[in-house]
């Protein structure tokens, strides 16, 4: 055990921590510099789910059913699955009318219906209040475990204001209004508590992690140890599962019940929804979210069973293993980590669920009562949002003493986990209002309130009244025989039904009862037109936006009324926004000015749908507008009207794009004509400069010799070779730029037939052979042993290498020179590579060795002499046949050239029986002496 001080000292310095991430998160968002919009935190604040039931009650009901504890992390996961489907519409819907809650999310879907909002609200307040009871007594029994003797059993202080657990939810309840209502509009998210969630699932995690790592590894071998003990002890093996014995049903409700509650559950609908900052976040924590469940659920088992073999059944509570089996090996500091880590789930949840069921409270159920009186009423005037305020702190503080009361007179009967299904199969009854309203535009109000009121009851009846039973609220006569002795009514065998557990004979009644009524009544009596309207916004939430969907109201309303009624419910500043906004959009100077249309009273009663709920916002925005009924015609006229300009809008969207598109393609052209011009004066400069140089030449020659006309025979003839290798100069260049000029227009002749391009290669060699004699270099060629067919043109071709060996034999030092030439041929087509041992290129000019005139020169300045056209007549050479040529940058020996072409070269010459060899294996030619 450790001594009081110490636990309660360590538990106020966390929520003292908390206290200090939460203001972070606060001052960080009043800087513009969101924590929360952020997708890892979003995945980490949905793992509010993980509440002290998971932290402790998993434990325990892993040491008495073995794997039944998984379906309830089992059905979240599968419920990702479709997160992107369903929660990305919910998320659609809630930003759009400023939705705040799952009441307000229901109630808004019927028509803005003021009473159904207000009996999910009463439905979540009782259902949710074991949840929260579930948290305080899981408190509860963690510090009973860690200050007192092992073994002993807590007692339970008979006056209240003696029970520790009362102070904490108080502190709770406290923490939760500091960071909670400290604004009016709901709407607007709760930075500082998001960020406080998402630390404390960080904590929750590794505590539990460092716990289930000791028990595996420091008690035992490892799980496949604790696997084999618990095999071995007769009394434990059936934990490890019996398919004859196992109960699919009981597997498949509780999946199920798991599934809808990750989303039905007001703290859930809070993080997920409410909070919820960019929709795109949604991808990650689709399967982040999955991965945090798995990870804090893998040692769930391996601690549950290794309590059982170290202190035997019954002589522990096992919901308490996760603190009693660190206490009992003496490390009390991983205990209190463990019991800081249990604090930190139970917190989290109690934290989220009070501020979502307050504004449901506030919203739904008090405001609606105040708003018909003369003080708070319709005439009323006033600002009201320092009321709204303290309606909603109040709240808080109700519903956490209402979780208390439930833990001081029944929690003890239950365990931790019995007590969360109870709250799970209370939400679950949301399901098929809140489903159906998404994808089905026939349902009612009218069905939506006979679904959850024969749903809630049955669930009253069936699981919620024996709960008290059990408690010994009530007689057992109630359970065993059914009221008044009428055996058919039993509420755990209700008509006889039997062989279920009661979770699944609950959920089984109530849901089908909810549904069947929900679908039957509505197709009975049709939807009203405001439910008609407010379904076909649901329904249809991806097809439309802001500016097209259509606005469901006619009527007469004055500036002054609806900006006075907005100051009452909001405050001035927000208000004064509201309207300067709408004063923009309309192109008018002053709020004054601005002429009331259906936008901006649908502006005013979303602004006030965050303060006090879609239902009463709707009340209020009639109560100072005149607003005409709409019949269904109205209703399917307006949406007539909002099509036609949504296909109005589309068209303009689809012209705004062409028009984009034709002047991105017309700048693209622009640019290109200016590259093209540009090219055309580099091109024109690049060959006045070279035929300069050569004719430069010959007139200087020719006049030399006409000045002097006793010139020596000898020199004259000097002259005479110089303009004959000038002129051949000259003649080469006119040629190729002509050559060049054809090939890059598409006028070039090209004469393609069937060629060897192994005896090409031997012919260029040999017709090069005395210019690589005169240098001293040999080359060596290296062919496939059979022909290598190509259909193309041979001049061309020809051309290509000669310009390539030409290159090399300028470039081979004056001794010991090599040039290799190979050729080698794959399925794709053939591949030459000519390389020498000369300077090689440098890596700079690799990209420039291409281009027009471009020479190459070595390190020391040498320039051979050539016109610069020949790689880029090569280029267009081979890039006509469909092939490429470059230098290879890894070859550090000299300069490698090479180029492919493949095997249907010229398939557009209608040529298709070209042979395709097998792959080279390569010989080599005697070198060129």
């Amino acid at each position: 055990m450790l001594s009081v001080p110490l636990v309660v000292g360590a538990s106020f310095a966390y929520l003292l921590l908390l206290f200090g991430v939460a203001s972070y998160g606060n001052w960080r968002s009043a800087q513009g510099r969101s924590v929360i919009d952020n997708a890892w935190v979003y995945a980490l604040s949905m793992a509010v789910y993980c509440t002290a039931w998971t932290y402790f009650g998993s434990v325990g009901r892993a040491a008495s059913a073995g794997i039944w504890f998984l379906p309830i992390y089992l059905g979240p996961t599968l419920a990702m699955v479709l997160a992107w489907v369903v929660v990305r519409k919910m998320l659609r819907i809630a930003k759009s009318y400023r939705i705040t809650s799952i009441a307000d999310f229901i109630g808004s879907r019927y028509g803005k219906s003021p009473a159904l909002a207000g009996l999910v609200t009463l439905i979540t307040v009782v259902g949710i209040v074991p949840y929260i009871a579930l948290q305080l007594k899981a408190v509860s029994v963690g510090y009973a475990v860690m200050t007192l003797p092992a073994g002993a059993q807590a007692t339970q202080a008979q006056d209240w204001w003696n029970d520790s657990t009362l102070y904490f939810a108080l502190a709770l309840a406290a923490f939760t209004v500091v960071f909670g209502t400290r604004r009016l509009d709901v709407s607007e998210r709760h930075e500082g508590m998001v960020a406080a969630i998402a630390f404390e699932s960080v904590v929750k995690l590794l505590a539990f992690l460092a716990v289930g790592i000791f028990v595996t590894y420091g008690l035992f071998d490892g799980m496949a140890d604790i696997f084999a003990r618990v095999r071995a002890a007769p009394e434990l093996a059936p934990l490890l599962g019996d398919a004859a014995t196992f109960d699919y049903g009981q597997w498949f409700s509780l999946t199920l019940l798991a599934m809808l509650s990750v989303v039905l559950l007001p703290r859930q609908f809070q993080i997920m929804v409410v909070e919820n900052v960019n929709e795109r976040h949604l991808r990650r924590a689709a399967w982040v979210f999955p991965a945090y469940l798995l990870l804090i659920n893998i040692f769930v088992l391996p601690v549950a069973l290794g309590g059982l073999l170290l202190f035997g059944s019954g002589t522990m509570d096992p919901e308490a293993f996760v603190l009693s089996l660190p206490l009992a090996s003496g490390q009390h500091a991983l205990a209190l980590l463990a019991f800081i880590g249990g604090l930190s789930a139970a917190t989290g949840m109690v934290i989220v669920e009070s501020i979502a069921v307050s504004s449901m409270v506030c919203n739904d159920l008090v405001m609606p009562l105040l708003l018909r009186t003369r003080r708070f009423g319709i005439r009323a005037q006033g600002d009201l949002t320092r009321l709204l305020l303290r309606i909603r702190r109040a709240a808080i503080f109700f519903v956490m003493l209402l979780g208390y009361g439930y833990f001081h007179w029944a929690g003890e009967a239950y365990a931790l986990v019995s007590i969360g299904l109870i709250s799970f199969a209370a939400v679950a009854q949301f399901a098929p209002a809140l489903f159906g309203g998404m994808y089905w535009r026939g349902g009612t109000r009218v069905g939506a309130m006979a679904g959850l009121l024969i749903g809630f009851a049955l669930w009253t009846y069936t699981l919620m009244l024996p709960s008290i039973a059990k408690s010994g609220w009530l007689p057992t006569a109630f359970l065993d025989d059914g009221p008044w002795g009428i055996q058919w009514l039993k509420p755990e065998q209700l008509f006889g039904l039997s062989g279920m557990d009661n979770l699944t004979h609950a959920l089984f009644w109530s849901l089908s009862a909810n549904l069947t009524a929900y679908v039957v009544l509505s197709l009975w009596r049709g939807p009203t037109p405001a439910e008609t309207s407010q379904a076909l916004l649901f329904v249809e939430a991806f097809q439309r936006n802001r500016s097209t969907e259509p606005v469901f109201w006619r009527g007469r309303a004055k500036v002054q009324d609806l900006l006075a009624l907005t100051t009452r419910f909001v405050g001035s500043v927000r208000a004064r926004h509201l309207f300067d906004e709408q004063a923009r959009r309309l192109g008018v100077p002053t709020v004054d000015q601005i002429v009331p249309d259906a936008q901006l009273v649908r502006q005013v009663e979303i602004a006030l749908a965050g303060a006090i709920g879609s239902a009463s916002a709707r009340v209020m925005v009639a109560s100072v507008a005149d607003e005409d009924a709409l019949a269904l015609e109205d209703v399917l006229q307006i949406l007539d009207e909002a099509t036609r300009l949504r296909a109005h809008s589309i068209e303009l969207e689809e012209k705004s794009a062409s028009l984009e598109r034709a002047t991105t393609e017309l700048r693209a052209a622009n640019a290109q004509l200016q590259s093209l011009d540009r090219l055309k004066d580099d091109f024109m400069s690049s060959v006045t400069h070279e035929l300069r140089t050569p004719l430069t030449s010959i007139r200087s020659m020719a006049e030399l010799m006409a000045d002097e006309p006793d010139m020596p025979l000898a020199q004259r003839q000097q002259f005479i070779q110089i303009i004959v290798t000038e002129t051949e100069r000259l003649s080469r260049l006119v040629n190729q730029v002509l050559d060049l000029a054809k090939i890059e227009s598409g006028h070039a002749q090209w004469h393609n037939t069937d060629i060897d391009l192994g005896q090409l290669l031997v012919q260029a060699v040999q017709t090069t052979e005395e210019m690589f004699r005169d240098r001293g270099a040999q080359v060596r060629l290296a062919l496939p042993p059979q022909p290598v067919v190509l259909r193309a043109d041979p001049d061309r071709l020809t051309q290509v290498v000669l310009n390539l060996l030409s290159n090399a034999a300028k470039f081979v030092p004056a001794t010991g020179g090599k040039v290799d030439i190979t050729l080698r041929t794959s399925d794709a087509g053939v591949q030459v590579t000519i390389q020498d041992n000369g300077p090689g290129v440098p890596a700079a000019q690799h990209g420039m060795i291409f281009e027009k005139f471009h020479q190459n020169q070595d390190s020391g300045g040498y320039r051979p002499q050539g016109t610069g056209l020949g790689l880029p007549i090569s280029r267009q050479i081979v890039e006509h046949f469909g092939g490429r040529i470059w230098i290879d940058p890894a070859y550090g020996g000299g300069a490698r050239f090479v180029f492919d072409l493949p095997w249907n070269t010229m398939a557009d010459t209608g040529a298709t029986d070209v042979h395709t060899p097998a792959p080279a294996t390569g010989h080599a030619l005697p070198p060129t002496p």
